[in-house]
C-alpha cells in the first residue's frame, strides 16, 4: 500500500501539460493609445478655462471681506427695513451661495469631461447643458461676486476667457474626427 500512495503523490506532483502558441490571445495589459489631437486640444482648453473660473473664485475667497461689506450695501438696498442682523446673513448666503454654485457646476464639466475623455459618447452632450448653465450662473453671481472699478474688470475678463475657452473646446470634442474616436472599440 506504500506504494500506491507514492505513485499517487508523483502523478499529483507532475506539472499540468502547457498550452500550445496562441495568436488569438490578448495581451496581458492592454494597449492604451495616445488621445486624437482634437480631443487634447479640448482637453487642454477645457483645463485653461478651468483654472481662469477657479482664479476668480480664489480671488473672491481671498477678498470675502470686501466682497461681503459691498454686498451688505446691495442687500440693504434690495430689502430696505431689515435689521443689521438679516442683512448681513442675507449678504453672507449670497455670497458662499454664488461661489458654492459656479464651483458645483465647474466640477460637473470636469466630471463630464473625464467620461469624454473615457469615451462615452454621451458625455460630450451633457456638456452642453452644463456650459449654458454656467453661463446663467455667471449672469446672475455677477450682482454678487464683481466688485466695482478695475478688479470687477479682471473678474469679467476672466470669466469671459473661461467661456471662450470651455466653448473652443466642446465645438472641437463635436468634430467628425471625435466622433469616429468615440465610435471605434477600445482595446
Amino acid at each position: 500500500m506504500a506504494s500506491q500512495s507514492g505513485a499517487e503523490e508523483r502523478r499529483q506532483s507532475a506539472p499540468p501539460p502547457r498550452p500550445g502558441p496562441s495568436y488569438s490571445t490578448p495581451p496581458p495589459i492592454p494597449v492604451v493609445r495616445p488621445l486624437p489631437r482634437p480631443v487634447r486640444n479640448a482637453r487642454t482648453l477645457w483645463l485653461f478655462s478651468f483654472a481662469a473660473g477657479l482664479a476668480v473664485l480664489l480671488g473672491s475667497f481671498v477678498a470675502r471681506d470686501s466682497n461681503l461689506q459691498r454686498l451688505h450695501g446691495v442687500v440693504a438696498d434690495m430689502a430696505a427695513g431689515n435689521d443689521a442682523a438679516s442683512v448681513s446673513t442675507a449678504a453672507e448666503i449670497v455670497f458662499w451661495g454664488s461661489i458654492g454654485a459656479l464651483l458645483l457646476v465647474t466640477l460637473l464639466e470636469a466630471a463630464v469631461l473625464a467620461a469624454v475623455l473615457g469615451r462615452r459618447s454621451w458625455a460630450r452632450w451633457t456638456l452642453v447643458p452644463l456650459l449654458a448653465s454656467h453661463v446663467l450662473l455667471l449672469f446672475l453671481a455677477s450682482a454678487f461676486l464683481v466688485p466695482a472699478g478695475a478688479a470687477g474688470s479682471y473678474v469679467v475678463m476672466l470669466w469671459g476667457a473661461g467661456l471662450l475657452l470651455a466653448f473652443a473646446g466642446l465645438v472641437l470634442l463635436f468634430l467628425p474626427s471625435v466622433g469616429a474616436w468615440l465610435k471605434r472599440e477600445t482595446g
